[in-house]
C-alpha cells in the first residue's frame, strides 16, 4: 500500500458515497430502527490535490449525521443540492433528507416519495441527476420505474412497461437516457423524453438465468458519449461482461474473476469503474476483499483474468459481530484521485486505500 486510512462505524456500514465534492456519506442496513446515517469528512491528505509529506491528522471526522427507521440498502446524493435520497426494505419507497447547514450537525428526513403501487415490491433502486432540475430515478422492477423531482416530490416520468423483472440496479446515461439492469442479467433502456415508450431490451448476449447480476456505469454527465465507457456487468459467480452500448449484440469483452461464489441472495455485489484511470474496474461482494482489474487485455475468450491488485484489509480486521468474516459490503473510487478506493464492511470498517503501482 502507499496509503492506508481506516475508521471503525458503531454498525455494519452498506454505502459509500461523495457528497458535496469532499465529503462520505456512510449509512448502516440492520434491520432494526436507528440506522445511522453520517456525512464524514474525510483525512487532510486525502483531501490534498497533491501529495504531501507527513500529515498529523489521519482520522475521519463526523461532521453531521441522523438516524433512519429503514435499514439503508440505497444512498446517493442529489447534485447541487444539500439532499441525500436512500432506500431499503420493506417496501419501494425512497426517503428524502436534508444535510443541515454549517450551524447544525444534524441530518433530518424532510420527506417519502412513494411509488404508485408498491405493496408488495422489492426495495427500490435508485439514481441521481441534476442536468435539469434535481431528479432521482427510482424503482425495484421494469414496470414501476419512475423520475421524481426531488425538491417538490414531483412525477415527472413513468416508464411504460408490462414486464416486471426485478431490477439490480439503474443509471442515467445523460440528461434524456437512464439505463436499466434486471437481476437476472438483461439491460433495457429508456428514453425520458417519451414516458408513453415502452423501455427497450438493449441485444446483449444472453446470460445464464441462475445467477445474480449488477452493472456499474460512469457517472453521468450533461451531453456525454453513453458509448465512451462500456457498460460492465458482475454475476454472482464472478463472470465479467463488458457492453458496448453503441454495438451491443456481441459482447466487447469477457473474464471470470478469482472469486468464491457468494450465497444465492448476492446483495452486497458491487462493480465500478474507476473515474481517473481508463478501462480500469473494481469489484466486491464475494468475501473481505475488492479486486481491481484492468480491462485493456481482455478479450471475448472469458478466461480467467489476473488481478491488478487485492486489498484484503478487511479480512484482517477480524470477524464481525456475529462471528463470521467480515464482508465487503460497498466500494467507491475517488473521484480525482485514480488508484484511491473506499470500502465498507459488515464489521462497521471503512477503508480508504491506494496501491503502489507495480
Amino acid at each position: 500500500y502507499r496509503e492506508l486510512h481506516t475508521f471503525e462505524l458503531q454498525a455494519p456500514t452498506r454505502l459509500i458515497e461523495w457528497a458535496h465534492g469532499s465529503r462520505v456519506c456512510v449509512a448502516g442496513y440492520g434491520q432494526s430502527g436507528g440506522n445511522e446515517i453520517l456525512q464524514l469528512i474525510p483525512p487532510p491528505r486525502l483531501q490534498a490535490k497533491e501529495t504531501q509529506g507527513l500529515c498529523p491528522e489521519r482520522d475521519f471526522k463526523v461532521e453531521c449525521g441522523g438516524f433512519s427507521k429503514h435499514p439503508v440498502y440505497r444512498l446517493k446524493h442529489v447534485p447541487d443540492t444539500s439532499l441525500l435520497v436512500t432506500s431499503g426494505p420493506p417496501d419501494s419507497s425512497v426517503q428524502v433528507w436534508q444535510v443541515s447547514a454549517e450551524d447544525s450537525d444534524v441530518i433530518k428526513s424532510v420527506g417519502t416519495i412513494v411509488t404508485e403501487n408498491s405493496t408488495g415490491q422489492p426495495w427500490a433502486k435508485i439514481a441521481t441527476i441534476s442536468a435539469r432540475v434535481p431528479w432521482v430515478l427510482h424503482g425495484s422492477t421494469l414496470d414501476s420505474i419512475q423520475i421524481t423531482e426531488v425538491e417538490l416530490r414531483k412525477n415527472v416520468y413513468t416508464a411504460a412497461s408490462e414486464d416486471s423483472d426485478e431490477l439490480s440496479g439503474l443509471a442515467f446515461l445523460d440528461s434524456s437516457t437512464v439505463l436499466l439492469c434486471c437481476a437476472r442479467g438483461r439491460l433495457c433502456m429508456a428514453d425520458v423524453r417519451q414516458p408513453q415508450r415502452p423501455t427497450q431490451a438493449v441485444p446483449v448476449p444472453a446470460v445464464p438465468h441462475a445467477e445474480r447480476w449488477c452493472m456499474g456505469t460512469l457517472c453521468a454527465a450533461q451531453g456525454s458519449d453513453m458509448g465512451s465507457q462500456p457498460v460492465a456487468r458482475l454475476s454472482s459467480r464472478g463472470f465479467i461482461t463488458l457492453t458496448d452500448l453503441r454495438k451491443a449484440s456481441e459482447p466487447l469483452a469477457l473474464a471470470q474473476a478469482r472469486v468464491p461464489s457468494p450465497g444465492s441472495g448476492a446483495e452486497f455485489l458491487c462493480v465500478s469503474w474507476a473515474p481517473a484511470l481508463q478501462g480500469c474496474l473494481a469489484i466486491s461482494g464475494f468475501d473481505g476483499t475488492v479486486h481491481v482489474y484492468d480491462t485493456h487485455s481482455w478479450d471475448s475468450s472469458g478466461r480467467e483474468a489476473e488481478p491488478t491488485f487485492v486489498h484484503k484489509g478487511h479480512m484482517l480486521g477480524g470477524a464481525g459481530g456475529s462471528g463470521d468474516p467480515p464482508l465487503v459490503t460497498a466500494h467507491t473510487w475517488h473521484l480525482q484521485k485514480p488508484r484511491t478506493v473506499l470500502s465498507a464492511a459488515s464489521d462497521g470498517s471503512l477503508h480508504v486505500w491506494d496501491w503502489v503501482q507495480p
